[in-house]
């Protein structure tokens, strides 16, 4: 009860948020920024004993930004940070600074300092690449929400490219579902607990190198990473109680990635691909694959694109494990082009050997200037026993979510 008080507080605080900007004779302020009702439902029972049995968990995010300005256009302040409330997993209820940093922009070169967010690829299904923060596991189970990185970066804009260095002084774990939380998986995980190859352990300072340029229809990156993984293995461990969990360890790692997209017309082909050492024996992986899109789709306005993408990996036992060493992904996309900006993703992860599926779908639409509705669907199908969805199979799931931006 206490809970549900919290979380409703949260979000009737923000209907009182304002927005819009404050400017003063030397800066401008900015505040931006979004709070969200979801509730995720599970119509399957619960996989282990211990676990939720409530078939409906709702919980409340509140995700402000504040952007200060100096009037020279040259420094910015950019403070974003995030809180959760959710009822049922206590793992899940955090609050993170996704971003906190200073910028300086001079005119072929800038510097960031602070905790910031960087993406890195172009697949749809899979992003190798993408390696500079750490994964926020309990937020959705996609892998697009990331943990603010502590950082420094600097960017140099040439005729050859753009060249931009990072210095990484501090690690973030992965977080993971709490114990008797659904999508927990086979054991929970003892991640108070995580173990390092370095000594230094989460105070290891990593470094990245990444190139980027366009080169007629292509646009390219060239990228290497030293330090910590943000992949961690599960490594099997037993509680004083008998019971089985795994701990993360996280290695240390170097990773040499590229990412490539070709733009012809209606086609886009993509390409991401690393080799990486660290992690048992040396491996590479890879994620190739094309976007073709129909517009105007029977004369209307709407645009559907086609997407198919192959997944290979080849990391033996000695790294962590992966869903995608030998898959197959095919997904639809469909944008309406109208006002609300309605659009949808459905796709599915096909395992070629055992024929194990994984189903998505996503689909939002503004409801005004303010207000936005998105609904998400996870599920699997032809799960065998020794499947790598095995663990999840009774935790097939849907997501409502209510946002409003202010």
């Amino acid at each position: 009860m206490r809970t549900g008080r919290l979380l409703f507080a949260l979000f009737l605080a923000t209907l009182l948020i304002p927005y819009g900007s404050v400017a003063t004779q030397a800066a401008a302020m900015e505040i931006e920024g979004s709070s969200s009702m979801e509730v995720r439902l599970f119509p399957n029972a619960r996989t282990y004993r211990g676990q939720q049995r409530s078939v409906i968990s709702p919980s409340l995010t509140l995700e402000p930004e504040f952007v200060y300005e100096l009037d020279t256009g040259n420094d910015r302040f950019t403070l974003i940070p995030f809180a959760r409330l959710d009822t049922h997993d206590d793992r899940r209820s955090h609050l993170d600074l996704r971003e906190a940093n200073w910028l300086h922009l001079a005119e072929t070169w800038d510097l960031r300092v602070g905790l910031g967010k960087v993406f890195w690829g172009v697949t749809e299904s899979r992003h190798l690449v993408d390696i500079i923060n750490q994964t926020d596991a309990v937020e959705n189970t996609d892998g697009e929400d990331k943990l603010g990185q502590p950082m420094i970066t600097y960017n140099l804009e040439t005729d050859w490219g753009s060249f931009s260095g990072f210095v990484l002084p501090g690690f973030r774990e992965r977080t993971f579902a709490d114990d008797d939380a659904r999508l927990r998986g086979p054991r929970p995980v003892q991640q108070d607990d995580a173990t390092y190859d370095s000594s230094a352990e989460a105070k290891h300072i990593d470094f990245a190198l990444r190139w980027a340029q366009t080169i007629g229809d292509v646009d390219m990156g060239l990228s290497h990473f030293h330090g910590t993984s943000r992949e961690p293995r599960a490594v099997p461990a037993t509680r004083a109680d008998g019971t089985a969990v795994f701990v993360p360890h996280y290695d240390q790692i170097d990773q040499t990635g590229i990412d490539a997209q070709l733009t012809q017309g209606a086609w886009l082909w993509k390409l991401e691909s690393i080799v990486r050492t660290g992690h048992g024996e040396r491996f590479a992986a890879a994620v190739a694959g094309l976007e073709y899109t129909f517009y105007q789709v029977s004369g209307g306005i709407s645009d559907v694109g086609v997407i198919a993408e192959y997944q290979y990996d080849g990391r033996d036992a000695g790294a962590p494990a992966t869903l995608s060493n030998n898959d197959v992904f095919f997904g639809v996309r469909w944008t309406a082009n109208d006002t609300n900006d309605t659009s949808a993703l459905a796709g599915a992860l096909i395992d070629r050997i055992t024929q194990e599926t994984a189903i998505s779908i996503e689909a939002e639409r503004r409801l005004n200037d303010n207000w936005k509705a998105e609904i998400e669907g996870r599920w699997t199908e032809n799960v065998p026993t020794n499947g790598s969805f095995a663990g999840i199979t009774h935790d097939d799931h849907m997501i409502i979510r209510l946002s409003r931006f202010f």
